[in-house]
């Protein structure tokens, strides 16, 4: 069997392909039902996600322009 490609380190999530058979489905779904974006999303812009409490679309957007500031920054 061909092993999925997801990059997510969260593996203790129960939608982690690891953890079933139905790939990112699940973890996709989960997240759209909830209004929040995925951990690899997160984990893609920057390798700690520190102090984040709420995964939200909003949350996400201010992470992704503080985190490409600081990139801009370096």
């Amino acid at each position: 069997m061909k092993k999925h490609f997801c990059t997510c380190t969260v593996l203790d999530c129960p939608h982690h392909p690891t953890n079933q058979e139905m790939g990112c489905d699940p973890c996709i779904e989960k997240n759209l039902e909830q209004g929040e974006v995925p951990a690899c999303f997160w984990i893609n812009v920057q390798a700690g996600v520190v102090g984040t409490t709420k995964y939200s679309m909003e949350n996400f957007s201010k992470f992704c322009l503080e985190h490409l500031e600081k990139a801009k920054m370096a």
